[in-house]
Protein backbone atom coordinates (compact mmCIF):
# COMPACT_ATOMS: atom_id res chain seq x y z
CA UNK A 1 0.00 0.00 0.00
CA UNK A 2 1.43 3.37 -0.91
CA UNK A 3 0.24 7.14 -0.49
CA UNK A 4 -2.00 8.20 -2.57
CA UNK A 5 -0.59 9.32 -5.72
CA UNK A 6 -2.68 12.38 -5.55
CA UNK A 7 0.40 13.90 -3.91
CA UNK A 8 2.77 13.25 -6.65
CA UNK A 9 0.07 14.46 -9.65
CA UNK A 10 -0.15 17.46 -6.99
CA UNK A 11 3.42 18.47 -7.51
CA UNK A 12 3.69 17.54 -10.54
CA UNK A 13 0.91 20.44 -11.71
CA UNK A 14 2.15 22.79 -9.37
CA UNK A 15 5.41 22.03 -11.51
CA UNK A 16 4.31 22.27 -14.83
CA UNK A 17 1.85 25.70 -14.05
CA UNK A 18 5.54 26.94 -13.23
CA UNK A 19 6.88 25.83 -16.03
CA UNK A 20 4.64 26.23 -18.49
CA UNK A 21 3.41 29.72 -16.78
CA UNK A 22 3.53 31.73 -20.35
CA UNK A 23 1.46 29.19 -21.98
CA UNK A 24 -2.48 28.29 -21.23
CA UNK A 25 -2.47 25.58 -18.67
CA UNK A 26 -5.92 24.09 -19.66
CA UNK A 27 -7.24 20.23 -17.66
CA UNK A 28 -6.26 18.83 -20.99
CA UNK A 29 -2.27 19.89 -21.40
CA UNK A 30 -1.74 19.25 -17.74
CA UNK A 31 -3.17 15.53 -18.11
CA UNK A 32 -0.89 14.96 -21.41
CA UNK A 33 1.46 15.71 -19.04
CA UNK A 34 0.55 13.59 -15.91
CA UNK A 35 -0.71 10.70 -18.19
CA UNK A 36 -4.10 10.80 -17.04
CA UNK A 37 -7.64 11.78 -17.71
CA UNK A 38 -8.27 15.81 -17.25
CA UNK A 39 -11.37 14.93 -14.76
CA UNK A 40 -8.40 13.96 -12.60
CA UNK A 41 -6.56 16.59 -12.96
CA UNK A 42 -10.10 18.85 -12.47
CA UNK A 43 -10.65 17.17 -8.93
CA UNK A 44 -6.83 17.42 -8.07
CA UNK A 45 -6.22 21.36 -9.48
CA UNK A 46 -10.12 22.16 -7.57
CA UNK A 47 -8.19 20.35 -4.29
CA UNK A 48 -5.11 22.39 -4.88
CA UNK A 49 -7.71 25.54 -4.88
CA UNK A 50 -9.10 25.10 -2.06
CA UNK A 51 -5.60 24.91 -0.09
CA UNK A 52 -5.18 28.53 -2.06
CA UNK A 53 -2.05 27.24 -3.83
CA UNK A 54 -3.37 27.51 -7.14
CA UNK A 55 -5.90 30.21 -9.16
CA UNK A 56 -8.83 28.97 -11.98
CA UNK A 57 -11.34 31.13 -13.05
CA UNK A 58 -14.53 29.70 -14.36
CA UNK A 59 -14.98 29.80 -17.82
CA UNK A 60 -11.70 30.64 -18.80
CA UNK A 61 -9.25 28.17 -19.61
CA UNK A 62 -6.18 27.42 -17.71
CA UNK A 63 -4.87 27.46 -14.36
CA UNK A 64 -1.75 29.58 -12.57
CA UNK A 65 -0.26 29.18 -9.14
CA UNK A 66 -1.52 31.47 -6.31
CA UNK A 67 1.87 31.79 -4.31
CA UNK A 68 5.21 32.05 -5.15
CA UNK A 69 6.78 28.82 -5.43
CA UNK A 70 8.98 29.13 -2.40
CA UNK A 71 6.11 29.66 -0.42
CA UNK A 72 4.67 26.44 -1.43
CA UNK A 73 6.10 23.66 0.47
CA UNK A 74 5.32 19.71 0.26
CA UNK A 75 3.63 19.39 3.20
CA UNK A 76 1.20 22.37 1.90
CA UNK A 77 0.46 20.16 -1.47
CA UNK A 78 0.34 16.97 0.86
CA UNK A 79 -2.34 18.70 3.22
CA UNK A 80 -4.39 19.59 0.30
CA UNK A 81 -4.90 17.05 -1.83
CA UNK A 82 -6.10 14.70 1.56
CA UNK A 83 -3.24 12.09 0.98
CA UNK A 84 -4.25 11.01 4.58
CA UNK A 85 -6.37 12.21 7.56
CA UNK A 86 -4.32 14.16 10.42
CA UNK A 87 -2.51 11.11 12.39
CA UNK A 88 -3.71 8.36 9.96
CA UNK A 89 -0.78 7.30 7.54
CA UNK A 90 -0.23 4.20 9.19
CA UNK A 91 -3.26 2.23 9.63
CA UNK A 92 -3.62 0.07 12.61
CA UNK A 93 -5.36 -3.42 12.56
CA UNK A 94 -8.56 -3.04 14.35
CA UNK A 95 -9.87 -5.23 17.32
CA UNK A 96 -6.62 -7.67 17.71
CA UNK A 97 -7.58 -11.06 20.11
CA UNK A 98 -7.63 -8.88 23.43
CA UNK A 99 -6.76 -12.82 24.84
CA UNK A 100 -3.30 -12.78 23.30
CA UNK A 101 -0.64 -10.65 25.34
CA UNK A 102 0.37 -9.42 21.77
CA UNK A 103 -3.02 -8.71 20.50
CA UNK A 104 -3.63 -6.92 23.55
CA UNK A 105 -0.67 -4.50 23.97
CA UNK A 106 -0.19 -3.84 19.99
CA UNK A 107 -1.95 -0.99 19.26
CA UNK A 108 -0.77 1.10 22.66
CA UNK A 109 2.49 0.16 21.80
CA UNK A 110 2.93 1.18 17.59
CA UNK A 111 0.92 3.96 17.77
CA UNK A 112 3.23 6.20 19.28
CA UNK A 113 5.61 4.93 16.83
CA UNK A 114 3.74 6.00 14.46
CA UNK A 115 3.07 9.16 15.41
CA UNK A 116 6.45 10.00 15.68
CA UNK A 117 7.30 8.30 12.05
CA UNK A 118 4.44 10.27 10.50
CA UNK A 119 5.48 13.74 12.35
CA UNK A 120 9.22 12.70 10.63
CA UNK A 121 7.80 12.63 7.34
CA UNK A 122 5.59 15.82 7.55
CA UNK A 123 8.47 18.09 8.89
CA UNK A 124 10.94 16.72 6.06
CA UNK A 125 7.88 17.64 3.58
CA UNK A 126 8.03 20.93 5.21
CA UNK A 127 11.08 21.76 4.42
CA UNK A 128 11.06 21.31 0.35
CA UNK A 129 9.48 24.00 -1.46
CA UNK A 130 7.54 23.34 -5.00
CA UNK A 131 10.55 26.04 -6.09
CA UNK A 132 12.99 23.09 -5.26
CA UNK A 133 11.18 20.94 -7.55
CA UNK A 134 10.87 23.10 -10.22
CA UNK A 135 15.08 23.89 -9.85
CA UNK A 136 15.45 20.12 -9.71
CA UNK A 137 13.36 19.54 -12.82
CA UNK A 138 15.18 22.50 -14.72
CA UNK A 139 18.41 21.16 -14.47
CA UNK A 140 17.68 17.47 -15.29
CA UNK A 141 16.13 19.15 -18.02
CA UNK A 142 19.49 21.08 -19.36
CA UNK A 143 21.02 17.70 -18.73
CA UNK A 144 18.74 15.78 -21.03
CA UNK A 145 19.20 18.51 -23.80
CA UNK A 146 22.96 19.02 -23.54
CA UNK A 147 22.67 14.32 -23.88
CA UNK A 148 20.34 14.39 -26.80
Amino acid sequence: MSISSRFAVGIHILSLLEINKNGVNTSEFMADSVNTNPVVIRKITGMLKSAGLVKVKPGVAGAELAKPLSDISLLDVYKAVNVVKDNELFGVHEKPNPNCPVGRNIQSTIEPLFSIAQLALEKSLENVTIEDVVKDLTEKEKVTNKES
